[in-house]
């Protein structure tokens, strides 16, 4: 099997340097035609620069590819839709949309700053939103399309004093879930990369010994996977250091409590039960859950019915 890009357009957001460029390269190797997004502002999301944008297209031409770059701010909804709608002039289309663009604003919960921690939610979480919202009416006109969030481990797992990068990289977890499902019978398949690798983002919080492995090009062929005609759906892909692996929400079988032992008491006295996750369960949606639930309990009174 070869992957190939022929015919394809993509954005991808925050693509003038780390993670975002080593995608955007990758997918213009293998033929897309790429919209560079970057506001060229530090790690933190100050100022803004024309030229990491500018130099990832150029890197991109020099190669034989086709690429535009773009500096529209991804917190702001206009500025997504304006972006989007030069993709399409330009190219007619947009099949692959990366959700990159990222800021860092450590802080423990208890030094945070309110207005930074709301920033890096508007960054993270509704930059995703906007880009998303702008290219689905075309991706569903097109019975095609491939989202790609970008969470962490810091969202999935926890992280000391990333309680507002965990929280939003959290939150494009549970946009994906949702967007997966609803775009999954018009052909777009929505994904997320949760990625470790060395960038201007995490240099300063990195092992020095761990940096020469945990390079963006290690992590490329993960996102270029999830963006393919053969992606999965609804799927976290981790990856760092050549090393790929899924991480995936899952819960207990379940235990029925009866009415008359409906305690925390009772929770307490059965929690070994309650969360024993050797025979776990992977539920499809919030629906699904509460049937399983709804079953149960239905078992349950079948069963004590039966005995009486």
């Amino acid at each position: 099997m070869s992957f190939s890009f022929d015919g394809k357009v993509a954005i991808v957001t925050g693509a003038g340097g780390g993670l975002g460029r080593a995608h955007a390269l990758a997918l213009a190797d293998r033929g897309a035609r790429v919209l560079v997004n970057d506001v060229g502002g530090s790690p933190s999301g100050g100022g803004a620069d024309d030229g990491p944008a500018a130099s990832v297209v150029a890197e991109i031409e020099h190669r034989g590819g086709e690429a535009t770059a773009d500096r529209s701010d991804v917190t702001d909804a206009t500025s997504a839709d304006e972006m989007v709608a030069r993709a399409i002039q330009r190219w007619g289309r947009i099949d692959i949309l990366i959700n990159n663009a990222g800021i860092l604003r450590d802080k423990s919960f208890a030094k945070a700053d309110v207005d930074n921690f709301r920033k890096v939610l508007d960054v993270h979480l509704m930059g995703s939103v906007h880009c998303t919202k702008a290219v689905w009416p075309h991706m569903v006109e097109q019975g095609f399309g491939r989202v790609l969030m970008t969470t962490s481990a810091s969202g999935i797992y926890g992280n000391f004093g990333q309680a507002n990068y965990g929280a939003a990289k959290s939150g494009v977890v549970g946009l994906m879930n949702v967007l997966a499902i609803e775009g999954a019978h018009k052909g777009i398949h929505v994904n997320a990369l949760a990625p470790t690798a060395a960038t201007r983002m995490t240099e300063e919080l990195i092992d020095a010994a761990a940096l020469d492995v945990l390079t963006p090009e290690s992590i490329a062929p993960g996102a270029l996977f999830l963006v393919s005609e053969a992606a999965p759906n609804k799927t976290i892909l981790a990856a760092g250091a050549g090393v790929f692996a899924v991480a995936r929400m899952e819960e207990s079988a379940g235990v029925y409590l009866p009415a008359e032992a409906r305690s925390p008491e009772s929770i307490a006295e059965r929690w070994g039960e309650i969360s024993d996750m050797s025979a776990s369960v992977v539920t499809g949606s919030a629906f699904e859950q509460t049937n399983r639930y709804v079953a149960l309990a239905g078992e349950h009174h079948h069963a004590t019915g039966a005995a009486q």
